[in-house]
Formats: structure tokens, C-alpha cells, sequence
């Protein structure tokens, strides 16, 4: 007969408590905002821009409160090019340029970010000290609305700075 007593299920061992808000809470009180990022190209801004762009990105994470967290994540999807084929008013070389692709693959990239705020206990734990591996009362930080308050504001303030430059964007 198995112990019933140390059965478990994964919704229990699950790291995020809920989706308020659009923002992402955990167990241990971190709150999280997730984006999609739209950047430019690589190697296709001028210096001027990049420097455009780095200024706001500066500006924005020092908007941010103590014990944030910024986390970016480019993702690379392989797929295959679809050209446009149709006859509606492009060039030779236009269309020829279409058809030399068609169906080739590539690497689509995604950029998503995902500020997070967190406690000052938190930040001290070591990445190995997991939600799997215990059980918990929830952090007092998860209840204090003013925090949650103060750190969405924050978080729309960032994506207005971001948003300022005509090269990126931030999509909630």
C-alpha cells in the first residue's frame, strides 16, 4: 500500500500562484510583467539610433525599484520563408528576389522581456534553493498593495520610455 501522506501533485509544486492583472505572481511574492519586444535588425540602425536606443534602455531600468529583475529572452525558430508570388505589381527583380527565397529557411527571432520584482530575501537565495523542493506560507510582500502599486506603475513607466523610440517596442 502506498503512503498517501507523501503523494503529491504537480499543481502543488507549480512555482506561479496566479495571474492577476496582467502580471504573473509567484509563491515566494515575485511579481512579474512579460512583453514582446519588436527591435530592429541587427546591423541595420545608425549610430545615432543605437545610442537613441541604449539611452532609453539606461533610463527605463533605472526607473525600475529596488530588487528588480530584468530578463530577456531571444528565442530562434527555425522556418521557412514564405515569398509573395502573386503577380500584383512587383518588379523583375522584385518578384525574382521572392521566388529565390520561396520556401527557404531561416531563423525567425522573438525577443520577450520579463521585469520582475522580487524581496531582498530573495535575491540572497542561492538559484538552487527551488519551490520543488519545499513547502510554504506565502511571503508577506505578496499581500502589500502598495508595493504591487508602486511596481506597476513603474512598469508602465518603463514601457513608455521604451516605447519613445521609433526603432523598439514594447507590446504588453
Amino acid at each position: 500500500m502506498r503512503n498517501k501522506s507523501k503523494i503529491t501533485t504537480l499543481e502543488s509544486k507549480f512555482p506561479l500562484l496566479s495571474v492577476e492583472q496582467g502580471c504573473m505572481v509567484s509563491k515566494d511574492a515575485d511579481i512579474t510583467v512579460a512583453f514582446r519586444l519588436e527591435l530592429p535588425e541587427l546591423f541595420t540602425v545608425t549610430s545615432a539610433e543605437y545610442e537613441a536606443m541604449h539611452s532609453a534602455w539606461h533610463k527605463a531600468i533605472k526607473v525600475l525599484p529596488n530588487y528588480s529583475i530584468v530578463h530577456k529572452q531571444d528565442w530562434f525558430i527555425k522556418e521557412d520563408y514564405q515569398g509573395k508570388l502573386s503577380d500584383d505589381g512587383l518588379s523583375f527583380l522584385a518578384r525574382s528576389s521572392e521566388r529565390h527565397f520561396n520556401e527557404r529557411p531561416y531563423l525567425h527571432h522573438s525577443v520577450y522581456l520579463f521585469l520582475i520584482k522580487t524581496n531582498k530575501q530573495r535575491m540572497a537565495q542561492q538559484s538552487n534553493f527551488s519551490s520543488l523542493c519545499r513547502g510554504h506560507l506565502l511571503p508577506k510582500e505578496i499581500t502589500n498593495k502598495d508595493e504591487v502599486m508602486k511596481f506597476k506603475e513603474a512598469v508602465d513607466q518603463f514601457e513608455r520610455i521604451i516605447n519613445k523610440t521609433e526603432t523598439q517596442h514594447c507590446i504588453f
